[in-house]
């Protein structure tokens, strides 16, 4: 069963301007439900720009989305957002630093439903953020009244993590989310949103700077190039491949090097 599907999908922004600048060329995905998808490509190769059409941030030019069987082409953000959970490269953005742990839950667990001027959350409510907030196991099950602004930048995307799949999304968008922390705290949150992943067997595509998290994560591996998908690899191949071969790969295929740096070293 097809959960995100991607047909033809062109994207160019400043169309007629000097600017013009075809970004997406005719890609074709298609994610099964649980497939965990990793993105990698050199810049301008139109990662970002790929997450932002599946968001909803920009409209496609031509082609077909559909997510869980509904074509959502043409809708907009906020109504794309019912199907989607979503974690950005900035901890400040998915979550609000003036409200507290268990207000920002509930904003994520509402999320659709009509919403009055109270904030009372029951009970059973706040026993579901518990359990939640123990699967990241940072002790933040214990501190639903702090507010959010005193975590650090770790454990607000950790927080972010389980906002945007507290519903369970049909699609699970990981745009750079581990790019802004520091190399220590990466590779947990990283640990975090496989847990959770794996433990509600979400589709998941996540977009990266950096090869060898492209590599470690995920069931299959997506390299792009000038806007479209250049190498598909899963299965056996992606458990064993490596950044060499990987490379070498990209080269073969490509007629080029791959040069990001940043990617290379990360």
């Amino acid at each position: 069963m097809t959960m995100l599907g991607l047909k033809n999908i062109s994207k160019t922004f400043g169309l007629g301007t000097p600017l013009e600048t075809q970004v997406l060329r005719d890609v074709c995905l298609e994610l099964p439900k649980g497939d965990y998808v990793t993105i990698i490509g050199g810049n301008g190769a139109g990662k970002s720009t790929l997450m932002n059409i599946v968001a909803g941030t920009h409209l496609s030019d031509k082609g077909t989305i559909t997510i869980d069987g509904a074509d959502v082409t043409n809708l907009p953000e906020h109504k794309r957002a019912l199907y989607l959970g979503r974690v950005f490269q900035d901890p400040m953005v998915g979550t609000a630093a003036s409200m507290n742990i268990e207000e920002n839950l509930a904003l994520a667990y509402r999320r659709g439903k009509r919403r009055g001027f109270s904030w009372y959350i029951s009970n059973k409510e706040r026993a579901l953020y518990r359990e939640r907030l123990s699967d990241l196991e940072l002790g933040l099950e214990n501190r639903l009244t702090d507010k959010v602004g005193l975590l650090s930048g770790g454990q607000r995307q950790a927080l972010s993590l389980m906002m945007a799949t507290l519903k369970e999304p049909r699609v699970l968008l990981l745009d750079e989310h581990t790019a802004a922390l520091d190399p220590k705290t990466a590779p947990k949150v990283l640990e975090i949103g496989n847990k959770i992943i794996k433990k509600y067997n979400l589709t998941t595509m996540m977009v990266t700077h950096n090869m060898k998290d492209a590599i470690r994560h995920g069931n299959r591996l997506i390299m792009m190039k000038e806007g479209g998908v250049a190498l598909d690899i899963s299965g056996e191949e992606k458990r064993n491949i490596t950044v060499e071969s990987l490379i070498a790969k990209f080269s073969q295929v490509s007629g080029e090097e791959f040069s990001d740096d940043a990617a290379l070293l990360g």
